[in-house]
């Protein structure tokens, strides 16, 4: 079998060890989409590629754009720079941008022979730019920080192959939520197989540590977001490798409106769980009961505000969490409880980073 690649050790693994819930001498910090429209030298080399996708599939830009925010700021991880969508556009629906709209699929999966059609990608073939993005990239990080890997959650992307593409209340997927649930369990448990293998192949190709976006599990209800949702996360966790010991590639589940689930989620044998700002880290830590590390979850849009009060929010938001953990601040990652937006200020990004890494450092 093939293994992930065994360079020197790390320079910072504080990520890493955060993850193990194990000391560390500051709390760790990224940020979702930390490569992005924000940065100036992002939307340089997105002009220079013609497109997102342009940029996404060659796996050279890929590296380049993963890398701008780690020289600009002491981050403590990199993320693969590419989309939750290649999954499904490597399953044949045709995934295209429309300018102002967002992702948006040729081809939909809602009926019984559209589903007959779906097949695991092959992740050396239809997905190789992603592998070779991801070799590119740890060569040339050369071991400074690890790299996470991701993919979105099987119900995420079941939503965009049914919808077509965004929604505002993701009518059609819900309507076979309950009309026809043996469709929706048919898509997702070929969407489920390719996210285990597309993640596994990932940790094959030098990733050391592994996210899943559950982005929109939080429009469904309680018993359809155990139905949809949390049976196929809690699958993931439990059927993914990830290595053993020092080499594990820790696995963070991550859900927009998780908040009602951490216990559940805190039982499916992920090492980690995301959460987002609608929930507390304190609360957030006594009920998971220190079982998993947690990360989050400042609210994104308190970058819009002043570095001062940004600095406030971060204190805030790591006590909360220490004093919940009797005093340590160790089992926990820093980030926004969502991604960056374009209009961030930059600096104010820096500040944020800056405050997290002073006041936990020991």
């Amino acid at each position: 079998m093939t293994q992930p690649p065994q360079n020197a050790p790390l320079q910072n693994d504080t990520f890493l060890r955060a993850l193990r819930r194990e000391p560390v001498p500051h709390t760790p910090v990224w940020l979702m989409r930390q490569a992005g429209r924000y940065l100036p030298e992002y939307r340089a080399t997105r002009a220079k590629a013609g497109s997102f996708l342009a940029m996404a599939k060659n796996p050279e830009l890929a590296c380049e754009v993963t890398l701008q925010p780690l020289d600009r700021y002491p981050l403590d991880a990199a993320i693969l720079f590419s989309d939750i969508l290649t999954v499904p556009d490597a399953m044949g629906l045709g995934l295209y941008f429309a300018e102002g709209e967002g992702p948006k699929f040729e081809r939909t999966v809602r009926t019984d022979a559209d589903v007959a059609k779906l097949a695991v990608p092959d992740m050396e073939t239809e997905l190789r730019y992603v592998m070779d993005a991801v070799r590119v990239i740890r060569r040339e990080l050369a071991d400074r920080v690890p790299l996470i890997g991701f993919s979105g959650s099987p119900w995420t992307l079941a939503c965009y192959m049914v919808e077509g593409g965004g929604s505002d209340d993701f009518a059609r997927i819900k309507a076979m939520a309950v009309e026809a649930p043996q469709r929706l369990h048919a898509i997702l448990r070929v969407v489920t197989d390719a996210v285990i293998a597309y993640l596994d192949a990932q940790h094959l190709a030098g990733a050391q540590a592994l996210q899943v976006f559950d982005t929109w599990g939080g429009v469904l209800s309680p018993h359809l977001y155990r139905e949809f949702s949390l049976r196929y996360l809690v699958e993931i966790a439990q059927r993914l490798p990830r290595g053993e010991g020092e080499s594990t590639a820790p696995l963070i589940l991550f859900g927009k409106g998780n908040g009602p689930y951490l216990e559940e989620l805190a039982a499916s044998g992920a090492e980690a769980l995301g959460v987002d700002w609608t929930v507390s880290l304190g609360e957030a830590r006594r009920r998971t009961g220190g079982r998993v590390a947690l990360q989050g979850n400042l609210d994104p849009t308190t970058l819009y505000a002043s570095p001062s009060a940004i600095r406030a929010e971060a204190v805030r938001a790591l006590d909360d969490y220490a004093v919940a953990n009797g005093g340590s601040r160790d089992g926990h990652v820093f980030n926004l409880g969502h991604g960056l937006s374009p209009g961030m200020d930059p600096a104010h990004v820096g500040a944020l980073i800056e405050a997290v890494h002073a006041h936990s450092r020991r």
